[in-house]
């Protein structure tokens, strides 16, 4: 799993949990809806500065966007 993988599926489940629709995040954030779209679909890739304003209007840290979920694409060693 990369990381557009990762920040696309941890941005739709925060957003969701919270109740936003990609409209009122996307002005919340001050970026354009298509713009959280793509990122949900991992079309695009964010700059730190717009990770960083999703992450304030979701009430979280930067990081948790990028947090891999337990279980998904995690590498073993051989």
């Amino acid at each position: 799993m990369d990381i557009r993988e990762v920040l696309a599926l941890n941005l739709r489940k925060y957003r969701q949990e919270q109740g936003l629709s990609q409209e009122e995040l996307a002005h919340r954030a001050e970026i354009d809806r298509t713009y959280v779209s793509a990122l949900e679909r991992g079309v695009y890739a964010a700059s730190i500065d717009v990770l960083d304003r999703l992450a304030q209007v979701l009430g979280l840290e930067a990081a948790d966007l990028l947090q891999k979920p337990p279980g998904k694409g995690a590498k073993r060693s051989q």
